[in-house]
């Protein structure tokens, strides 16, 4: 079955015009951007309802959701 797939790909690749099958893709000619993995977030304080300080660092492998909102 894998010798197969490799031919299919590289007759795909063929008809396409691609010369080497390796090399990396076009993403700016296909006008989309390549995944990048999300980058942790900065460690930051906020008060709760009674006052006291709530750090992100604190929430670590829990899930938190955050709402930034404004009434100007």
């Amino acid at each position: 079955m894998k010798r197969l797939t490799t031919a299919a790909v590289l007759v795909i690749a063929a008809f396409a015009g691609v010369s080497d099958v390796r090399a990396a893709p076009d993403f700016a000619g296909m006008q989309v951007q390549p995944y990048e993995p999300p980058k942790p977030a900065p460690d930051f304080g906020l008060p709760d309802l009674a006052g006291r300080t709530v750090r992100l660092q604190d929430l670590r492998g829990k899930t938190v959701m955050l709402f930034f909102w404004a009434t100007w």
